[in-house]
């Protein structure tokens, strides 16, 4: 297997890195500049490898390298280059890089009979539209193109809009889905969003599971009044509600803890927002999210409950919209006995585990036998600007990805 130089690796992630770099952490936000910017830079690379590139109706890069046998289906590799507002370096850009590495690796290993192929994948944070995978949606022919229509980003900019902006057309994103008979495997490398792997002394995670998101709006409506002038027996706080219900929230998701499944309230916005007078409507998002579906159903019940009794107690009204609801996700187990055969030919060491953050393979598993590979993190903060990780683990998980991708393809 031809080793990869650690420095070229480094130096490309350390690149990516400063498109969107911010006073804290990195800005790439899905179809912003520095977005295209990191895109452009990936297509230089991949054109470099040998590649041909092709991008598809929503955006998705495609970087192929030519099998043998062009009537036989692919072997997909990817992941992502948008972060959260303020994220690290990390996150979807180890599985590019490392996607690229191993395609490099695998073009001096001998003749292939299925074509590989790295995939870049658009908009698969939701922080700009709300919706998440949204590239590998559109590939797996999960495209939800009546809803998107419909997105809007903080400045009031719709998802229809960015699209035109990019020569795109939202009406042929269903021209995106591919044939399931032309995809032989998926296998995606991502950093652990965690310590599990580092605090067991491993450094190769291979997923079993990946959780999924159910999300939620919650709107509590009281009576705005003056601060000064309502006594408190007889106020209707839409905010004391609000924290009655992120309470009840937090000791649901507790008392489902031992079944993987958690809870978290990550944004609420006050009105009138104003320190002199009651709160009259708060709004907040829910995510539930764990890889035991009966549990995900028992909480979501638990906390219709609990908002009822609390509505009636405070004498607030509370409505709950169920922005998006998916189901946990089952990798493939004979790719994953593959990659547990690759991390001992190589000597990596490694354990089963489930993902508690959702990734592209989630979509990707709707159309092809599906894999995940992770790599131990330092520390839990794989979104985070301080996320860190080892190069040297990072290169292991390119070992790893690039056995298992060349036994898939040879």
């Amino acid at each position: 297997m031809m080793k990869i130089d650690k420095e070229w690796v480094i130096t490309q992630i350390e690149k990516i890195a400063c498109f969107g770099k911010v006073e804290r952490g990195i800005t790439r936000l899905a179809f912003t500049e520095a977005d295209v910017e990191a895109q452009e830079y990936i297509i230089s690379l991949m054109k470099q490898a040998g590649l041909i590139v092709s991008r598809d109706q929503i955006g998705n890069i495609i970087g192929r390298l030519e099998g043998h046998d062009s009537t036989l289906p692919a072997v997909l590799t990817g992941s992502h280059l948008d972060t959260v507002p303020e994220g690290g370096k990390f996150d979807g850009v180890v599985g590019v890089i490392g996607g690229l590495a191993a395609v490099k690796r695998i073009q001096t290993m001998g003749t292939l009979n299925h074509t590989v192929e790295l995939i870049v994948f658009v908009g698969e944070q939701s922080n700009r539209f709300g919706f998440a995978t949204m590239g590998s949606k559109a590939m797996a022919g999960l495209a939800d193109t009546h809803a998107w229509s419909k997105a809007k980003d903080q400045n009031g900019i719709s998802f229809s809009q960015v699209m035109s902006q990019h020569n795109l057309d939202i009406q042929k994103i269903s021209l995106a889905a591919r044939n399931k008979d032309k995809i032989k495997s998926f296998v995606g490398l991502h950093i652990e969003q965690g310590r599990i792997l580092k605090k067991a002394g491993n450094t190769i995670g291979i997923v079993q599971t990946i959780s999924a998101p159910t999300r939620l709006k919650i709107t509590v409506e009281g009576i705005a009044a003056h601060s000064g002038s309502t006594p408190m027996e007889e106020r209707h706080d839409a905010l004391v509600s609000a924290a009655m219900i992120i309470l009840a929230i937090q000791e649901i998701a507790l008392d489902q803890s031992s079944r993987g499944t958690v809870a978290t309230v990550g944004a609420l916005k006050v009105h009138p927002g104003s320190i002199n007078i009651v709160p009259g409507l708060v709004k907040m998002l829910v995510d539930l999210r764990g890889v035991n579906q009966e549990s995900i159903i028992e909480c979501l019940q638990d906390i219709k409950d609990a908002i009822s009794k609390i509505a009636e107690k405070q004498d607030t009204v509370v409505a709950i919209e169920m922005i998006s609801a998916e189901k946990p996700v089952e990798m493939n187990v004979e790719i994953s006995e593959l990659i547990k055969k690759s991390c001992t030919d190589i000597g990596a060491s490694y354990q089963m585990k489930h993902s508690g953050a959702g990734h592209d393979a989630m979509n990707m598993s709707k159309i092809a036998p599906t894999g995940m590979i992770f790599v131990a993190s330092r520390n839990a903060m794989g979104q985070h600007p301080d996320g860190d990780l080892e190069y040297d683990d990072i290169m292991t998980g390119i070992d790893v990805l690039t056995e298992t991708l060349y036994q898939l393809a040879k």
